[in-house]
């Protein structure tokens, strides 16, 4: 037996790759493409890049292209640059090849100049169409005649050259046989809305003629951020149309987004309604022209959600579907950009037409809060005209930082809500930052205006601008007082006796973060077994405890205070701790229900019989 050499061990056996049309077409109209409409765009794309071909090839050669349906076909005629018949089996029949690619600078000028880079070409039209009839002249040379190529959705295609007057002229036409099923993709009212959908900003004339044979133009150029108007607010109108025409709503305002460098013209519209930050937003976007997508939600910063963007890019890579932008460093640059232009637009507006800018900080203020957060620049230029709730009302973080040197603020509404009135009556300084951005903001508030302290708000903060009671009128209350503190000892509570305004709330609850921390600890202990309950204990700190302030302006405190029942007072502190704790709006714990039903029965039992009050014991069981 004879041995192989060495290099016939190493030479492979040499082979093509199969394609399956069919399953080609399922990949294409199920999974790559969001719908079968974008074989109009895959029809324009391949029109528009051979005339642009020709006028580099012949810049006086006439250039149209125009679109027929009629009878369940599609067709698109153009005056582009043609194929040759080697050209048509090299570039028509295998996928992944583009005529538009040659080295490594012919693929970066096919991105400058063409609009399709993947080669998947007229096959994606099969999302539609049961055969595909191409007829062709090629430009480069003339005098070969035209060539025509067949293809059905089995995957067979045949190639015959045609006489000369099948087709005099250079160019190319393409003709659609509709698959059964898919009739309403080749209805001609639906090809002429998608034409224009697609193409009314590509950069050639476009025709499209229906059954009745009128031709009309799809295309609708300049674009319309680029239309000249006589003054800024007919511009401002017909920018408004624009968008009521694209997205349905009537803009509170314009932003013009031109980046010459970055290749991105266009326009952002405000929305006239406040939305969710969450809310993703979609950006119409053309490529070179060409509608890539109404879903761009990666074209802008996350935080500027309260509009909504028409582009057109020719830097900006798609997908390979080419139904969005591909997310690499050029986008993110652009994005970043972009971001920049609506931030200036806000600094114009907050220099010299407050007006307009208080309108829209009325309907938009989270989304400014949130570039605020990260922009500190932004945040000092807002101050005056950024809302917050505070306890001297709605204002702005400017007037309220010049009326009070320490501010102080809550983290939950229900907290500022029941501390408000109290606060405003006794000039401490409180902001509610329940509410989103708002305590991120407040914390970068000493960096912008490095004389204001900021700290959350404790029921030692409050209790100590209080007034205080006079030593006698609370030393006469000293059994009263022994009675409420005894009374809610059990419930990690303390309590303080302050004369303070509105003189109508009897009693206030304050504790902060510390204390619910402890309160949250010591209800553990409690429901633990013994070796948690053990380390639970000794996780025990010195926090401050959640406090009652009993309001002695109240008269309802001063009769509790004088009742001669001690039974019946301590009856009354538990009523009025549980008031206060439904006031403030915190969740119940168990033994906090207990107490407030045990409260309740016990106060209408006193009323029924009054000569003789239940006990607590009695009530509890």
């Amino acid at each position: 037996m004879t041995s192989a050499t060495p290099d016939e061990e190493r030479t492979p056996d040499a082979g093509t790759f199969q394609v399956d049309l069919r399953g080609l077409v399922d990949l294409l109209s199920h999974h790559l493409y969001s719908s079968p409409r974008v074989y109009v765009r895959e029809l324009l794309q391949n029109a528009v890049d051979a005339v642009t071909a020709r006028q580099a090839l012949d810049p006086l050669a006439e250039i149209r292209i125009r679109l027929r349906a009629a009878d369940g076909t599609v067709s698109i005629e153009d005056s582009g640059i043609g194929l040759t018949t080697d050209e048509v089996h090299t570039l028509l029949a295998t996928i992944g090849r583009s005529s538009k690619r040659g080295g490594e600078h012919g693929i970066e000028s096919a991105r400058r100049e063409f609009l399709g880079q993947f080669g998947i070409g007229l096959l994606a039209c099969f999302v539609v169409a049961r055969r595909i009839r191409v007829v062709t002249r090629s430009a480069r040379t003339p005098w070969a005649a035209p060539v025509e190529w067949l293809a059905s959705d089995d995957g067979s295609y045949t190639v015959r050259t045609l006489p000369d007057e099948a087709r005099p002229e250079p160019g190319t036409t393409v003709h659609l046989e509709a698959r059964p099923g898919v009739g309403e993709w080749t209805e001609p009212s639906r090809v002429e809305e998608l034409a224009r959908d697609f193409g009314c900003l590509l950069p050639y004339d476009i025709t499209f003629a229906g059954p009745d044979a009128v031709e009309r133009t799809v295309t609708d150029r300049p674009a319309a951020w680029d239309r000249p108007h006589p003054t800024p607010a007919s511009r401002r109108v017909a920018l408004a149309g624009h968008c009521a025409r694209v997205f349905g709503f009537t803009p509170l305002d314009t932003i013009d987004l031109d980046l010459p460098v970055a290749g991105v013209r266009g326009v952002a519209y405000v929305l006239p309604e406040a939305t969710s930050p969450a809310h993703k937003a979609g950006h119409r976007t053309y490529l070179k022209g060409m509608l890539l997508t109404d879903h761009a939600s990666n074209l802008l910063p996350e935080w500027a959600f309260f509009v909504r963007a028409v582009v057109d890019t020719d830097t900006l890579r798609p997908t390979a579907s080419r139904e969005n932008l591909y997310d690499d460093e050029t986008l993110a640059a652009v994005r970043e950009a972009l971001g920049a232009r609506i931030r200036q637009w806000l600094a114009e507006l907050a220099a010299g037409d407050p007006r307009r800018l208080s309108a829209f900080l009325g309907v938009h203020h989270l989304g400014v809060k949130s570039l605020a957060r990260h922009d500190t620049e932004l945040f000092e230029l807002m101050l005056p005209w950024l809302p917050f709730e505070t306890s001297d009302g709605d204002v702005g973080l400017e007037e309220f930082a010049a009326a009070h040197d320490e501010i102080h603020f809550t983290r939950t509404v229900e907290e500022f809500r029941q501390i408000a009135p109290i606060a405003a009556a006794h000039g401490l300084g409180v902001v509610n930052a329940g509410y989103t951005y708002d305590a991120e903001l407040l914390a970068l508030l000493p960096t912008v205006r490095p004389g204001v302290k900021v700290t959350e708000l404790d029921a030692g903060a409050v209790t100590d601008r209080l007034d205080p009671v006079p030593t006698a009128a609370e030393l006469a209350l000293a059994p009263f007082l022994a009675t409420a503190r005894t009374r809610l000892d059990p419930h990690g509570c303390d309590v303080a006796l302050r004369a303070f305004q509105p003189v109508g709330v009897p009693a206030l609850y304050l504790d902060d973060r510390q204390a619910r921390q402890e309160r949250d600890r010591a209800t553990a202990q409690e429901n633990a077994d013994s070796l948690w309950s053990d380390i639970l204990g000794s996780l025990r700190g010195a926090a401050p405890r959640a406090r009652l302030v009993l309001n002695h302006n109240n008269p309802l405190i001063r009769r509790i205070a004088g009742l001669p029942d001690a039974e019946l007072t301590g009856t009354a502190v538990e009523s009025l701790y549980g008031q206060a704790l439904l006031m403030s709006q915190r969740p119940l714990r168990p033994a906090d229900s207990t107490l407030l039903n045990r409260a309740f029965l016990g106060l209408l039992e006193w009323a029924t019989h009054p000569t003789a009050p239940a006990s607590a014991e009695e009530n509890q069981s």
